[in-house]
């Protein structure tokens, strides 16, 4: 059965002549016999949070993210590629999700695969971290080796439960172990030592893993991270790598993570790399939220992502 999803319900504002927003824009030039440069898939998910024993309430993330994402106006630095680019950009809608992950996951990995086969950006808006896990079992699907890079304050390589069922904390590790063999690499960047437990480490250097630690993510360094690949790159973006003063509303609050701007710099790089196939953003959690400023932030990311989309050679 076909990945089945629910139509994006976001009021999108009025506005004035020549002060059209991202959500007027979107999907502006597609008709039923064109095909979108970029999806968005929202997969409302945060059973992987509750297994994992986090506190849940990603599963609204999708909608409260494309809320503040449909009120932002197009680059004004690069108006007309970026316009032309959100012009041929779909938002799907979510997934239909439950409480079976494994099932969820599958597809997503099947609606994943279809656009990576026929060379569509996915973009996916998360849910917890298992978002990922569903998003790699698209390039499974489609049968294209991948690096993982992501963004985070943990390396998510935890074991599986004692059911053998995965969740939040395990998308890496099911990636690098999946026998398809087609993870030929997990980096993880924005990694705190305080929050990483020394097991888990081993567990990367046995297993083609390799991080970088929070106080070496500059600037400077992010373009390099995704330079490096020999493969395509799977991009993911956990916000809980961002400091709690930016990102107050997550499932796991970071002490002494990423500054909002190397972040943003992160998610712009990931769009202007033509290594760069895919990309999900996970862990937002609007219960926890103050002011809308995490959800907010996620929106920036996107578009961040998006205006580097728009400037790829």
């Amino acid at each position: 059965m076909a990945p089945s999803f629910t139509a994006p319900d976001t009021e999108i504002p009025n506005t004035a002549p020549g002060d059209a927003r991202v959500g007027h824009l979107l999907g502006g030039k597609l008709t039923t016999s064109s095909r979108p440069r970029v999806v968005i898939i929202g997969f409302p998910s945060d059973e992987g949070v509750h297994r994992a024993g986090g506190r849940v309430g990603s599963a609204g993330a999708p909608a409260e993210i494309r809320r503040w994402l449909y009120r932002l106006t197009p680059d004004a630095q690069n108006h007309e590629s970026f316009v032309e680019l959100i012009e041929r950009t779909l938002d799907l809608g979510d997934l239909k999700c439950g409480d079976d992950v494994e099932a969820d996951q599958a597809s997503l990995g099947e609606a994943v695969a279809q656009y990576l086969k026929e060379g569509i950006f996915p973009i996916i808006i998360g849910g917890g971290h298992e978002t990922t896990y569903g998003h790699f079992l698209g390039y499974v699907g489609a049968k294209k080796p991948v690096e993982i890079l992501s963004w985070d304050s943990h390396p998510d390589v935890r074991k599986l439960l004692d059911d053998g069922r995965g969740h939040s904390g395990s998308p890496h590790r099911q990636a690098l172990l999946h026998d398809s063999g087609l993870c030929k690499r997990y980096t993880v960047a924005g990694l705190q030592p305080h929050s990483t437990a020394a097991s888990h480490l081993s567990f990367l250097d046995d297993h083609r893993g390799r991080y970088v630690w929070r106080n070496a993510v500059t600037a400077q360094a992010i373009p390099s991270l995704y330079a490096e690949s020999e493969h395509g790159v799977l991009a993911s973006f956990d916000i809980d790598a961002v400091d709690a003063a930016w990102a107050p509303g997550v499932s796991a609050p970071s002490i002494g993570g990423l500054t909002n701007d190397l972040w943003l710099a992160a998610a712009y790089q990931a769009g202007r790399s033509n290594r760069v196939m895919s990309f999900d953003l996970c862990e937002v959690n609007p219960v926890y939220d103050i002011d809308g400023r995490t959800a907010r932030l996620a929106a920036v990311t996107v578009w961040q992502l998006l205006r580097g989309l728009a400037e790829r050679e």
